[in-house]
């Protein structure tokens, strides 16, 4: 698994590239967590059903709550090569 992210205020994305992260800290409710677990699980399933055909999701466009009012959450398929577990 690999971990990538952009600064706040990083808006334009033909400006700006991700940059690979070492660490992450989530500042959430219980709710909030037991929302993006559940999240995290459909991508999970839908990866195994697609298989190489997935690409990513974004949790802001399969839970509304999130869209706008959060950091951006998107789950991408692992490169072929990478170890899975």
């Amino acid at each position: 698994m690999k971990i990538y992210g952009y600064a706040t205020g990083a808006q334009d994305a033909a400006l700006v590239s991700s940059t690979a992260l070492a660490e992450i800290t989530l500042c959430a409710t219980p709710g909030e967590l037991r929302r993006m677990a559940q999240f995290m699980v459909a991508c999970a399933e839908e990866m195994e059903r697609m298989g190489e055909a997935y690409d990513h999701v974004h949790l802001g466009d399969r839970m509304k709550e999130f869209d706008g009012t959060s950091p951006h959450v998107v789950v991408c398929g692992a490169e072929p090569d990478a170890p899975t577990r």
